[in-house]
């Protein structure tokens, strides 16, 4: 069976927890505080791997952990980093929340490997928290908590050209016929059931990569016969060919066969419907109405609309070169980049709105604003700072959590600083 979605559950390592311990050496009196800081949390990668072509693997095993950090140690000895895990994907995978059904990552173009999750920070041993008042201190920071995500996996395979058809046109054969692919072929309607790729090699023009998608059935952008499980297929694709049995061996009418096809694709997307199309008409060999020829029908239909309509024999090869070429000179003239499908769901941002507990006040002692909780903790644990996307994030965090207003009331004043854990700012409007 060919696997192309799976649901998994991921969760980052844990940050180790901070040390409380003292110096306790002969001739060190009053020694203070030693204890070491926790480490850091595995992260939880993802990789493409150029070998699988299938999400096979995570029908066998469904939870995938990074390991925790170890609690920091006495005489100031940091806690050892959790192992990262690195997730193996086919290329195409896109990575989604499965709850939202927003898209994560998608594993292809430049995403070669990404961090989807990062580990908890080692919290501070009590080495970090000795003042001038505060000599002995008995507290140590707790490693940040691990993240989890229930993850839904989708692969979009990866082609120029989408093939596509109703059963039984001849799609598998045309495949066999112009590339090194062998997909299974017979004379009975969902031959195929299963998406095929091939690559085409042409000899002075540039070759591409076409997928032949199981046939479809009125009501597929519905999910009816399997449609969406098809249809996702040629997401990817820059060239639609739409192939008919132009001799109506079934008694089908190659007209209505387009308009129906067509409209399947519109309503599962219409900017799939809207790529360049060129249509193949199939097992011309087999047309006996000479005088009703249907290839004068679909020439008269779609050519007067920019669509060009090829008699072909999948069979004998008759026709094929003028299609194959026409569909390379379609590739040149679109657009090189990859389609690639944008983030929508950012998990270091999530759940930082949270209702946990925070506190602002003026510590006169040091002169300085200090914000904490462990909702501050958990924000600046999973915001990136030096990235523009992470400072505005963190902007739009003293804003809406109503930290800003709170300075304001307490007297704050332009040049003054503030501290959060172990970040440390100028207050400016």
């Amino acid at each position: 069976m060919f696997a192309d979605r799976a649901r998994i559950y991921v969760r980052s390592g844990k940050g180790g927890d901070g040390h409380v311990s003292f110096r306790r050496e002969k001739y060190v009196p009053n020694g203070g505080p030693d204890g070491g800081d926790g480490g850091r949390g595995g992260d939880v990668i993802f990789q493409v791997d150029e070998g699988l072509n299938t999400l096979t693997d995570f029908r066998h095993v469904r939870k995938y952990k990074a390991v925790d950090g170890q609690e920091g140690g006495k005489r100031n000895c940091r806690g050892k980093d959790g192992e990262d895990i690195v997730i193996k994907v086919p290329e195409g995978t896109v990575i989604k929340e499965a709850e939202s059904g927003k898209v994560i990552a998608d594993m292809s173009g430049d995403n070669r490997r990404i961090v989807l999750l990062t580990g908890g920070r080692g919290g501070n041993g009590n080495q970090h928290y000795a003042t001038s008042t505060m000599q002995a201190p008995k507290y140590a920071q707790p490693g940040q908590p691990a993240r989890e995500l229930e993850l839904f996996l989708e692969l979009k395979m990866i082609a120029d050209v989408g093939l596509v058809g109703f059963p039984n046109v001849g799609k598998s054969t045309l495949l066999s016929r112009v590339t090194n692919a062998r997909p299974k072929i017979a004379n009975y309607h969902f031959t195929t059931i299963i998406p095929n790729l091939g690559v085409v090699d042409l000899d002075d023009a540039k070759g591409f990569v076409i997928a032949d998608i199981p046939g479809l059935i009125e009501g597929a952008s519905e999910g009816v016969g399997l449609g969406h499980e098809f249809l996702r297929h040629i997401e990817r694709t820059k060239v639609i060919i739409h192939m008919v049995d132009a001799a109506g061996t079934e008694g089908r009418d190659p007209v209505a066969d387009i308009y129906a096809i067509n409209k399947e694709l519109e309503e599962y997307n219409i900017e799939i419907a809207s790529r360049p199309t060129v249509i193949a008409a199939n097992k011309i060999d087999a047309i006996t109405d000479t005088e009703n020829n249907p290839i004068d029908a679909l020439k008269a239909e779609f050519e007067p609309k920019g669509i060009r309509v090829f008699p072909i024999s999948a069979v004998s090869g008759q026709g094929l070169k003028e299609l194959l070429y026409h569909v390379s000179g379609l590739l040149d003239k679109a657009d090189d980049k990859p389609v690639v499908f944008e983030q929508e769901y950012f998990p270091e941002f999530e759940n930082s709105y949270s209702n946990e507990p925070y506190t602002v006040e003026y510590n006169e002692e040091d002169d300085e604003y200090v914000v904490e909780g462990p909702r501050i903790e958990k924000m600046l644990g999973y915001t990136n700072l030096e990235s523009e996307k992470g400072f505005t994030f963190f902007q739009n965090f003293l804003k809406e959590t109503g930290i800003l207003e709170q300075l304001e009331e307490l007297g704050i004043q332009e040049g003054d600083t503030v501290r959060m854990y172990g970040l440390k700012f100028d207050y400016y409007k």
